[in-house]
Formats: C-alpha cells, sequence, structure tokens
C-alpha cells in the first residue's frame, strides 16, 4: 500500500478567477488539496466530461459561484492512495466521481440515499463550488479540470467493465440527471415519452427511456438533428417550430421530460401532455422564460416538476443500467487545454453531444 505523509497535495487544473466576461478565459491554477483522511481516496484525473453547467457556473449565472472556480463533475480517474479505514476500493483501480463529494449523511435524505436532498446546514457537498448553499465562509471546493481529486470512499462509484472508461464520465451527470426523473415518474414500457432538448443531457434521455421501453419522441429546435435523434433510438421526431406537428401532438405523451438549459417557454409542452401527464425539466435552475398558464395545467389534472440529480446509490444503478443496455454518451475528446473553444462551442451547441477532457496528458505534464 503507497504511503502518505503530506498534509495538503499540489494540485493543477483549469479554472476561472471571475465570471467569464470581457474576454476573461479559464486558465492554468495551481492549489492544493488537503490530504486524504483515513476513509478518503486521492484520485488521479484520467477523464472528465464538460457539463452546460459549469459555464453557467464559472459565469455565475446562478449567482453563487465562489472563485476562485475549477469546474468539473464528471470525473473518471485512478486511485492512487487509500487510508487505512477504506474498505470498498483499491490503490489501482478506475472510479467514477459524480456531482456530490460529500453530505451531512445524517438527516432524513441522506438516511434514505437521497444525498442529493440533504438536509444539513449546507446542503450537500459538491464536487467543485463547494456547499449546494454557499456559506459566508464561502467554503469552496475544486473540480475535475484538475490533476487529482480527494473524496470519501462513500462517495465513490464503480465502473462496470462493460463501460469504455473514455466515454462514460457524462453518465454521472447526464446519465442521472435524466435517469432519476424518468425512474421516479415510473416511466415504463408502452409509455409515450418526449424528451425536449437533444444535447448533453437529453441524447442521454432518450437513450435510457428507450431502454425503459417506452416510446419516445425527440423535440428539437433544430431541423438536423431529425437523422442523430433517429440514430439515438428515438420513435419519432419534432422540431418544436413547426406548429403543425406539435399540433397534432396535443394532449398525446404520458411524461416529457425538459433538458433545455437556458430559460424557454414551457406553455406549448404542457399542451403536450395527455390526461393527467407529467412534464418535468432538469438542467434549468432558473424561471421559465413565461409564466406557466395554469388554465392549461389544471383543465387536464397536468403535473409541472422538477429534478435535479440522483444520490450516491441510483448513480451506481445508471451507470450499471447503462452498462446492461449498451448505453455510452456520445462524446468529442478534447485535451485541457482546448477548454476555453469547447465552452465556446457548448454555447453555441456546436457539439455531439458531450465534451470530454481526456486529462491523461495534462496530468503527466504536471504531476
Amino acid at each position: 500500500m503507497a504511503t502518505l505523509t503530506l498534509e495538503k497535495i499540489a494540485a493543477r487544473g483549469y479554472g476561472a478567477s471571475g465570471n467569464l466576461v470581457g474576454g476573461e478565459t479559464l486558465k492554468p491554477i495551481k492549489f492544493e488539496r488537503d490530504a486524504p483522511k483515513d476513509n478518503e481516496v486521492l484520485i488521479e484525473v484520467l477523464y472528465c466530461g464538460v457539463c452546460h453547467s459549469d459555464v453557467h457556473q464559472v459565469e455565475n449565472d446562478w449567482k453563487n459561484t465562489i472563485y476562485p472556480c475549477v469546474p468539473g463533475h464528471e470525473v473518471i480517474g485512478r486511485i492512487t492512495y487509500a487510508g487505512s479505514a477504506v474498505t470498498k476500493f483499491a490503490e489501482g483501480e478506475i472510479v467514477g466521481v459524480g456531482c456530490m463529494i460529500d453530505s451531512c449523511r445524517s438527516c432524513s435524505a441522506c438516511r434514505d440515499g437521497e444525498e442529493q436532498f440533504c438536509e444539513g446546514p449546507h446542503g450537500p457537498t459538491m464536487t467543485y463550488n463547494g456547499y449546494f448553499k454557499p456559506d459566508a465562509s464561502e467554503y469552496n471546493t475544486y473540480g475535475g479540470y484538475s490533476t487529482n481529486l480527494v473524496v470519501p470512499e462513500d462517495f465513490l462509484l464503480k465502473i462496470p467493465d462493460a463501460l469504455d472508461i473514455r466515454k462514460a464520465a457524462p453518465i454521472l451527470c447526464a446519465g442521472i440527471t435524466t435517469y432519476s426523473p424518468l425512474k421516479h415518474w415510473n416511466v415504463k414500457p408502452g409509455d409515450k415519452v418526449a424528451i425536449a432538448g437533444i444535447g448533453g443531457l437529453g441524447h442521454m434521455a432518450v437513450m435510457i427511456a428507450k431502454a425503459m421501453g417506452a416510446e419516445v419522441t425527440a423535440i428539437t429546435t433544430h431541423e438536423d438533428k431529425r437523422k442523430l435523434a433517429g440514430e439515438l433510438g428515438a420513435d419519432k421526431v419534432i422540431v418544436s417550430d413547426n406548429k403543425a406537428e406539435m399540433k397534432r401532438h396535443e394532449k398525446y405523451f404520458n411524461f416529457i421530460l425538459v433538458t433545455i438549459p437556458d430559460a424557454f417557454d414551457v406553455n406549448p409542452y404542457v399542451c403536450l401532455l395527455r390526461r393527467r401527464g407529467s412534464l418535468v425539466t432538469v438542467g434549468l435552475l432558473a424561471p421559465y422564460k413565461t409564466p406557466v398558464n395554469n388554465m392549461d395545467v389544471a383543465s387536464q389534472g397536468r403535473s409541472i416538476g422538477g429534478s435535479l440529480i440522483g444520490g450516491i446509490a441510483e448513480t451506481q444503478e445508471v451507470l450499471n443500467f447503462c452498462a446492461e443496455h449498451n448505453i455510452l454518451p456520445h462524446v468529442e475528446m478534447i485535451e485541457m487545454e482546448d477548454i476555453n473553444d469547447a465552452f465556446e462551442k457548448l454555447k453555441d451547441d456546436d457539439v455531439r453531444f458531450r465534451y470530454v477532457i481526456d486529462m491523461r496528458a495534462f496530468t503527466a505534464k504536471n504531476v
């Protein structure tokens, strides 16, 4: 077993010193992590997904960003050191780290395995940007756009052998963010399900809902995504600007999962729900662009909901589900130095469908 005598671990990464305005970019950054405690491991980062929320966070769109901000919460890495109390994982093992690295562990949500709803004073501890509810001391954490991570073993995920580790990282956010509501709202074989927004989240949702046995319709603003959605397994495709297509599908769907990351008008989608149908939005932590017309909601007993990510057990479940059903995110590999270009393309929806940073060269240069 490796030995570790340092109190601090040197790390290198890419981060933002302030919100990315006026031409500022993510830049190389040096920082330190606390050495692993007995129940923690040190991970060498191998791959890290690029999530649209990374853009929102570094640009302070949610007004809670703590700078410097080192993003990254879709991490595949190798354990290089395991504390003396670690029993579930071993040095040399390939593991995953998702959106959270800790929680209070004692509240009712944590006891129920839903750490994402932690009711402790700060909520869950996020993989980057500190607590879900930043406190006055601005406690910060730094994510996977870096050479290493320190994580308690209870917040590690096992990566099934059937998954290609070069492509699996987005399952740890995009995968669980879409799997959790599909499961919670009991999507089952034969249900008519629509996925609105066919990007990083939406493309995962199409594949997962299809594997659950649903009839899946992709809804997109881009005509050129018709073919792509079909390749993902969608049974139908609707271009939302086509009023005739939208009209034909009024009162059609049991469940609609909206993955659009920016403010939008939800009302046209509400009308697509059948009686007692449900619409759930993920990826948008802000108000809808226009108020919900509650007449359209109440007149058909429809439900409007929202969802975040999932707990650790459920994240392990979606990894296993994807391995069983041969589901892998569609990714474009980039180097760490390409991240600013990737951010710009992500904002322009110019990626199919998720960027993954190959961190190996960057880590090798900075160890």
